[in-house]
């Protein structure tokens, strides 16, 4: 699968990389065949931290990752890099923040051959890489420079009927069955599951008839409390669940050809779950996302439960440090090994006291292909913002009529709980949450996590909290021109004017040209 790279790689200044991960305990590129670990990545689409039994979810029942949990370690504050689907993944496929990856900080975009990804890495080193169901998406292969899927070749013969609408006819395990069969003997191997659930639609309907209680949901205070909101959660529990089930058949898979003590097992989602203010927001019902991680290998302390502020770019690192390899200079990514082996001293560089999210286009829902530039930066007490273009509306503009997708608000896929919101706009009792979803936001958020958990209440213009605001505004600038953000040096930033390839239902859409 490998690609040419014919472009410079970017360079990260010592104070950024150091010899953070040179530092970290971790056997040299000579490892035997024999001693590298196989790695499996499980990865739901759309789906939020909360909503997993061992997060502690009362309703949706997660056995699969509930196990890999209890049998490693779990992470309470695992972060994706951009809360939309194809930036997250390429975040997670070359271990650098979407704002150093070009066109690829854009959904419906391409990844550019130019950037390193650990699949190609890993397949380089003699593993044999694979994968199934939604890989590197969505977005087109070829203007790129690439001609496979970057997170593998894809395995993709195997179909079913799946129990209830909404759901994917592809028999994601069956291909991962296939895709072993394959696997020379003797050969480490490298595979992404990744499925479509919980992307919507869903069934309508599907949770209440699965016997699930609406009564029971946790409904978060960004949303009224309605029988519809209520009813809508438990349809994408539906979903998550199902993604449950297809890990739980994938680890059945390796346990029948004994080679489960001998794999990373990865359970995630790419980014939150697909609601109004989530999926395409930097709150954290769009940003945080389960992670559980099983290697008994190395992972000597099972049902260990760890707080330390990690993104999802940093499991590249990790996977070619656990395969014995060092990984690409340009990768911004923190290896995880410490913080799952306990082993060695973390340098200060590599400590995981912080995570970094940023956003531009996500689904064309503003004229001329504008996107809504934000960073956030994450940490143990506080969520900070930095909205670039706090004139352009953040969920997409409200006339439909300049949405690619032909949608008002379409930065926001549309569901039941989104319809009751524009359905009630004008009801005072509603009003709050509607403006919470879709209203215009401040050039900078503050949010007080002790004290406001589902981030509601914006501090940014509260006297008392003006010395931690500059200090996050600071250490999140520093942060972003070190690793060379065009947002924060001034350099041109193209993301408004990168070609979108993605289904355009109003045909008349079209990306600016850039100015000259």
């Amino acid at each position: 699968m490998k690609n040419k790279q014919t472009a410079k790689y970017f360079q990260l200044p010592l104070a950024i990389l150091g010899s953070s991960l040179l530092a970290l305990p971790i056997a040299s590129g000579s490892l035997l065949a024999a001693e590298r670990p196989n790695v499996l990545l499980c990865i739901s689409d759309d789906q939020s931290y909360a909503h997993t039994g061992a997060n502690g979810d009362p309703i949706v029942k997660t056995p699969a990752f509930d196990r890999v949990a209890r049998e490693g370690v779990r992470f309470t504050r695992a972060f994706c890099d951009a809360p939309t689907c194809g930036p997250s993944r390429s975040a997670i496929l070359t271990g650098q923040h979407i704002w150093r990856l070009k066109e690829a900080g854009n959904i419906h975009s391409t990844l550019p051959a130019e950037f390193a990804t650990y699949t190609d890495m890993l397949a380089d080193a003699g593993y044999f890489v694979g994968s199934t169901g939604k890989s590197w998406s969505p977005g087109r292969l070829e203007p790129g420079g690439r001609t496979e899927n970057p997170a593998g070749p894809l395995f993709t013969d195997r179909k079913l009927k799946p129990p209830h609408g909404g759901l994917s006819n592809k028999d994601y395990a069956g291909n991962f069955e296939d895709f072993l069969s394959q696997r020379p003997q003797g050969t480490p191997f490298c595979f992404w599951l990744g499925t479509h659930e919980s992307h919507r639609g869903f069934e309508l309907g599907v949770g209440a008839k699965s016997g699930k209680d609406s009564n029971e949901v946790k409904v978060p205070a960004f949303f009224p409390d309605h029988p519809v909101v209520r009813n809508d959660m438990l349809d994408y529990y539906v979903e998550v669940e199902y993604f449950d089930s297809v890990v739980a058949n994938a680890i059945a898979q390796l346990e029948q050809v004994g080679e489960l003590d001998n794999t990373i097992v990865v359970v995630t989602s790419d980014h939150g779950m697909p609601f109004p203010r989530a999926k395409a927001s930097l709150y954290d019902a769009g940003t945080r996302v389960p992670l559980a991680v099983r290697w008994p290998a190395r992972i000597k302390e099972p049902s260990r439960v760890s707080d330390a502020l990690v993104n999802l770019s940093d499991l590249a690192a990790t996977f070619l440090l656990a395969a014995g390899l060092q990984p690409h200079p340009a990768m911004t990514s923190r290896s995880l090994m410490s913080e799952l082996t306990l082993s060695g001293p973390i340098p200060q560089a590599h400590a995981f006291n912080r995570a970094f999210i940023a956003m531009e286009r996500h689904d064309g829902c503003r004229r001329g292909g504008k996107g809504y530039p934000c960073r956030a930066l994450r940490t143990a007490k506080f969520l900070y913002i930095k909205n670039y273009e706090p004139d352009r509306w953040p969920a997409g503009d409200p006339d439909a009529s300049v949405c690619a997708r032909a949608i008002p608000f379409g930065e926001v896929d549309s569901s039941p709980t989104k319809q009751l919101l524009l359905d009630n706009a004008d009801d005072p009792e509603f009003r709050r949450f509607y403006d919470l979803a879709f209203a215009k936001h401040p050039a900078e958020e503050l949010y007080d996590l002790a004290k406001d958990t589902d981030q509601i209440n914006n501090v940014a213009d509260d006297p008392a909290y003006a010395p931690t605001l500059r200090k996050l505004r600071e250490e999140a600038n520093d942060y972003q021109i070190n690793t060379e953000d065009p947002r924060a040096t001034g350099k041109e930033a193209l993301w408004d004017y990168y070609p979108y390839y993605g289904l355009r239902r109003n045909q008349d859409w079209k990306v600016d040209a850039k100015p000259e």
